[in-house]
């Protein structure tokens, strides 16, 4: 085998021999060599476009084998199996279905933001419905499609063999306009691919012609022209951070929304109206994967999805059901479905063959330099045109001068070359001029015939000086340029479609699939915890017996019942000091009567330790991190903490106040500057004393003297009493239902640290003090809770004002054995 492979590679004697040569080749250099031949022909000449007209081979042989066929868009239509044929046969040797495919996308008013085809027929849906055979389908090209391939016939650009040398195709488009912006691109390679966004014509052309005033001029000042992608299919981008990133480095995502609107109809049923979808979306996938989730029970509250579009408008409308949240709804669909997406830019493109990532101001500088030399070798091509009749026009004029003896000279000649050879010799005439005075006719020695002539001559030599100084001056040409894209502006500019929101969207939580509305958050003395609808606690008159609230197991009684968002951020503060934080709606929903679930699945408490105070921290405190936060021991002792040391609380609890042997947190509250604190205490003292009095403290801190306490006696209330508010008062129970109002105005403001004054008449009727708050006159309805889960809601204003040495009245009726265990105020 060697020895027949070495004979093979001998150099063959003799010249008959030569034309069998065999070359070795190893395998592996070959595939290498060709498969890299095939990479750069898809690359160069079939996936990427040029970025001077922004297209594919295809497309530009399309187009260009539709100008050939005289199909402008004032021609008539003509079937698109003649067209493909055309392209196929003359300028593209690949199949015809990718060719069709391409002229179709062409004319999808869906695909492109300014189709260059315009199509008779079947073109597709945003469905995705295929379109008809192109036997059935007719085209003929745009309007704007004409843009592209103006004063092509003016040697402006260069041109290149087809694939069989039988005819020439243009290299590129002379493209009046910047086509890989318009309307953007989408191909795919070997081993890179381009994804580029459609802009809108105005904004585009506005940037460019800053451009040509201002070389230097910055993507960022670009983009106060170009706000963004210009979508066919409209919908909301969001970002300009993002969008500002991508332009300025070719690569990056900007997140697409479709248009969206919750309405009520006339039932009082909510739905969601889709009235655009984000680029490339297919609609009819879109309904059937929300009809997916639905079925699947992946989503609830929808009853009812259907397509309503017609004439060319897109509407989907969702039907929600009677409770269920439509902002919750739709926040889960943009999470899950193609109603958001993200779009990919990719902005790669041929700079002289080779491919490069662009930026939205090298896309810009190269297609000004394209038109630099379009219009140059227009204005000389122009010019070569102008001089040549110029030529001819003297020739007429010298001509028109000697007509006489011209007239005696061709009537003495034998023939029309002897005529011919005479002239040019006796008046120095080149060819070209003697041939035109021969083919003149007599009318053109008229009078005004001559002055035709004459003025004809002159206007040309005015249009040669100005081409020749367009041509001596770059700075012209740019101005030419510039008014050119002035006037397609205007002749094709419209409104931008998809929208711009400066923001940015960020991604979901669970936050954003939960409906913010009022909640009920009840926390029993055993740690169980539960949610639920504060409308469930129908109101009553003052002394009834009230509602069981929950099922609560023996020796167990409820010790927090308090109301805010579901997006409330709630801090739990434990007998020991510490900390914890959860979300609202983290709790576990449940009805009035039962139980919930222990604290212990949410936060991981220790031994021993249970929840003495439960805060919601107010989106707008928890944003400004402006403000601090007091708590209260049971000893009386007072911390005071910036809230900025509650914004963040790890998972685990922090310590919020260090605590004396003996000591336990017992109440925790947020205070203003300005504002005043008062604490009260089981025997009925309280003492009034300003927030200032407590200067702020680290987080672990011990704390100060709120007010003196007897051995006997420990904090049960504690709250703020705020500077703003009008007519405040103390609101107190008694452990055996017993409650009254007392104007705050009757609690002098004393100094921190003493020993306060009486707040309310206790005897044996009425039990030791149970409660506390600071109410105002925007509170309307009190909901107070006893220890075995009674609940009672009854008017505030039921509640008498009496002075601070009275016991009150009966708020609530309370079985034998029960005990007042807290109330909320509404």
């Amino acid at each position: 085998m060697a020895q027949e492979t070495k004979k093979e590679n001998e150099e063959p004697q003799g010249e008959t021999n030569r034309a069998h040569k065999v070359i070795s080749q190893g395998i592996t250099e070959e595939m290498k060599a060709s498969y890299i031949d095939y990479a750069m022909s898809v690359i160069t000449a079939r996936a990427l476009p040029d970025v001077r007209d922004g297209l594919k081979p295809v497309h530009r042989r399309i187009l260009y084998a539709m100008h050939e066929l005289n199909l402008s868009h004032t021609s008539r239509f003509r079937k698109s199996a003649a067209v493909v044929g055309e392209v196929l046969g003359k300028y593209h040797p690949h199949g015809d279905i990718a060719v069709y495919d391409a002229m179709v996308k062409m004319a999808q008013e869906f695909s492109y933001r300014y189709p260059l085809v315009m199509g008779q027929g079947n073109f597709g849906s945003v469905d995705g419905d295929s379109p008809a055979a192109m036997r059935y389908t007719e085209a003929k090209m745009s309007r704007i499609a004409g843009e592209l391939l103006h004063d092509i016939e003016k040697e402006t650009v260069d041109w290149t063999p087809n694939y069989d040398k039988t005819k020439n195709e243009p290299v590129v488009f002379p493209s009046a306009v910047p086509g890989l912006l318009l309307n953007g691109t989408l191909g795919i390679a070997v081993g890179m691919a381009t994804n580029i966004p459609p802009h809108n014509l105005s904004e585009v052309m506005s940037a460019t012609m800053h451009l040509i005033d201002e070389k230097e001029a910055t993507n960022e000042d670009l983009l106060t022209f170009v706000k963004g992608p210009d979508f066919p299919t409209a919908g909301i981008i969001y970002n300009v951070k993002d969008i500002a990133h991508a332009y300025a480095t070719g690569r990056g995502g900007v997140l697409v929304r479709a248009e969206t609107e919750i309405v009520e109809d006339k039932n009082g049923s909510f739905q969601i109206v889709v009235s655009s979808l984000p680029y490339r979306v297919n609609k009819a996938e879109l309904i059937i994967k929300i009809a997916g989730l639905v079925a699947g029970k992946k989503i609830e509250g929808i009853k009812g999805l259907r397509d309503e579009s017609a004439r060319g408008e897109l509407r989907v409308v969702i039907d929600i059901k009677g409770g269920a949240q439509p902002q919750s709804i739709l926040n889960y669909l943009f999470k899950h479905t193609d109603l958001e997406t993200m779009f990919h830019f990719n902005m790669l493109g041929l700079i002289d063959g080779v491919p490069q990532t662009l930026s939205l101001k090298t896309i810009l500088e190269e297609f000004i330099s394209h038109r630099e030399i379009v219009v140059t070798r227009r204005t000389e091509f122009e010019l070569k045109k102008a001089k040549a009749r110029e030529h001819i026009l003297l020739g007429l004029k010298k001509a028109l001068d000697h007509i006489d003896e011209i007239i005696k000279l061709i009537k003495a000649s034998k023939d029309a070359t002897t005529a011919h050879a005479g002239l040019i010799k006796k008046y120095k005439l080149s060819k070209l001029q003697a041939t035109a005075i021969l083919e003149m006719r007599l009318q053109k020695l008229a009078g005004l015939e001559q002055q035709k002539i004459h003025d004809e001559l002159v206007e040309i030599q005015k249009t040669i000086g100005e081409l020749e100084t367009l041509l001596g001056s770059k700075a012209k040409i740019r101005g030419v340029i510039k008014e050119e894209l002035g006037l397609i502006k205007e002749k094709y500019g419209d409104e931008r479609r998809t929208k711009v929101v400066k923001s940015g969207v960020r991604s979901f939580s669970a936050e954003d699939l939960i409906p913010e509305e009022e909640s009920a958050l009840v926390l029993t003395q055993r740690g169980y915890i539960k949610r639920t609808n504060p409308k469930e606690y129908r109101p009553q008159k003052r002394g009834g017996v009230g509602v069981v609230d929950l099922n609560t197991k023996e020796e167990d009684f409820i010790t927090t019942f308090l109301t805010t968002s579901t997006h409330s951020t709630i801090l739990f503060f434990s007998n020991k000091g510490k900390v914890y934080q959860t979300k609202m709606f983290e709790i576990p929903e449940g009805r009035r009567a039962t139980r919930g679930k222990s604290i212990m699945n949410f936060l991981p408490l220790s031994e021993g330790e249970y929840i003495t105070s439960v805060v919601p921290f107010p989106k707008g405190l928890q944003q400004s991190k402006e403000g601090s936060l007091a708590m209260v021991t049971h000893n009386g002792v007072i911390k005071k903490v910036a809230v900025k040391n509650f914004t963040d609380v790890r998972r685990s609890g922090i310590l919020a106040i260090t605590l004396k042997k003996g000591d336990t947190l017992f109440s925790a509250f947020f205070v203003g500057r300005g504002d005043d604190i008062i604490v009260v205490t089981r025997e009925g003292q309280s003492i009034r004393f300003k927030e200032k009095d407590v200067r702020e403290m680290g987080r672990t801190a011990g704390g100060v003297r709120a007010l003196k306490l007897l051995k006997s006696d420990e904090v049960m209330g504690a709250d703020v009493i705020e500077h703003e508010e009008k007519n405040p008062y103390l609101l107190v129970m008694s452990e055996k239902g017993h409650g009254k109002k007392t104007a705050l105005k009757e609690y002098k403001t004393q100094a921190r640290g003493g020993s306060g004054i009486k707040t309310v008449k206790l005897t044996e009727k009425t039990g030791k003090l149970m409660v506390a708050k600071v109410v105002t006159e925007s509170y309307n309805e009190i909901i107070a809770v006893s220890k075995h889960g009674q609940v009672i809601r009854t008017q505030l204003s039921e509640i008498p004002k009496l002075g601070r040495q009275t016991q009150g009245v009966r708020v609530m009726k309370l079985r034998a054995n029960d005990r007042v265990a807290t109330f909320i105020c509404l």
